[in-house]
Formats: structure tokens, C-alpha cells, sequence
């Protein structure tokens, strides 16, 4: 039979120091009575406790911008071969073109045949004019998506380092528990801001 085992967060470990008063409760983590709880420790807990919801938060966006990052890239890919595909069917058209107006100059000589001849090279003509203008509105658009997954990777690493900023002001938060070291809250603190910082700047698109 396999053992299994809790994998517990700082911030869940500061939850349990506030809960049982840094070590002063009995075993069912309830303070005995007139022992008032470690209100450093509960400050410790609640801090923990909202940097985890917002590191949630940054995270989860972090996934949103790198997945439409990868849908705006593949959406370029789509209309980079369709673009391909109209140049292609132009440079044909253009062949065809060329072909009639070789036809038109071997049969000048009979206005007729000459004519059907130019009839060609100018729908040949025309029908180029209509696959090109497709054909650049198609490039056009790989532009605007390749431009736009750049854009939303570079808020992905925004997300990112906001969410790792936060972490880290988690960890510090629970060495402050730990430690008692006040100037390590102060630390936990500095980080946790500069955290909110960036994460409000990829909120703002910068």
C-alpha cells in the first residue's frame, strides 16, 4: 500500500504557526485560555494568504497571454501558406498572360483569332489584380498577428515575473514566521510590491 504525502506552501505554514499561536496552543492547535495568539504571526498569516491569492491571479493570467501568444502565431502560420498559395496562383495567371500575348503578336495577322488572343491578356490581367490585392490583404494579416503574439508573450513575461516576485515575497513571509526577523518582513514586503508593480504594468499592456 503506497504512503501518500501533503505537499503544504509557506503560506500554509504561516496559517498554522497564527493558528496555534507560534507554538503556545495545545494539540488541537486551539490557544489555551488567557493565552492570547502571536498577532506577528497572524499578520504573517494573513500577508501569506493574500500574496498567494495574488500570485494566483498573476499566474493564471500568465497562462492566458501564453496561450493566445501561441494562437496569434499559429493564425500567422494559416495565412502565411494561404498568401503563398495566391502568389502562386498569381505567378500562374501571370504565365497565362504571357502566353496570350504571345498568341496576340504570332496572329496579328488575323484580327479574329488576334482578338480572342487580347481578350485573354486582359482577363488574365484583371483576374492577377484580384489575386494580388488577396494576396498582400493575406500578408497584411500575418503582419498584424505576428505583431500581436509578440505582444501578448511580452505581457506572458510580465505575468511571469510578477508571479515569481510574489513567490519569493511568500517564502520570505514564512522565513520572517520562522526567523522573527522583523527586518526580513520588511524585505518580504519591498518584494511583494515590486511584485504588484510589474503585475499592474502587464494589467496596463506594458
Amino acid at each position: 500500500m503506497s504512503e501518500e504525502f501533503e505537499v503544504r506552501g509557506p503560506h500554509e505554514e504561516a496559517l498554522e504557526h497564527a493558528g496555534h499561536g507560534h507554538g503556545h496552543g495545545h494539540a488541537d492547535g486551539h490557544a489555551p485560555r488567557g493565552v492570547p495568539l502571536d498577532p506577528f504571526a497572524g499578520r504573517i498569516a494573513v500577508m501569506t494568504a493574500v500574496l498567494a491569492t495574488i500570485g494566483a491571479v498573476f499566474s493564471y493570467q500568465g497562462g492566458s497571454t501564453e496561450g493566445l501568444a501561441l494562437f496569434y502565431k499559429n493564425e500567422a502560420a494559416i495565412r502565411k501558406t494561404e498568401a503563398a498559395n495566391q502568389w502562386s496562383y498569381y505567378q500562374a495567371k501571370g504565365e497565362k498572360q504571357n502566353l496570350a500575348e504571345l498568341g496576340a503578336a504570332l496572329t496579328a495577322a488575323d484580327p479574329k483569332v488576334a482578338g480572342k488572343f487580347a481578350a485573354d491578356v486582359a482577363k488574365y490581367a484583371q483576374q492577377k489584380t484580384a489575386i494580388r490585392a488577396q494576396a498582400e490583404g493575406l500578408e497584411k494579416s500575418v503582419a498584424q498577428a505576428d505583431a500581436a503574439s509578440e505582444r501578448q508573450l511580452h505581457l506572458h513575461h510580465r505575468w511571469a515575473q510578477a508571479t515569481t516576485l510574489t513567490q519569493i515575497a511568500i517564502s520570505l513571509a514564512a522565513i520572517t514566521l520562522l526567523t522573527r526577523r522583523r527586518w526580513l518582513l520588511g524585505a518580504a514586503l519591498g518584494v511583494a510590491g515590486i511584485g504588484t508593480i510589474v503585475g499592474v504594468a502587464a494589467f496596463l499592456g506594458y
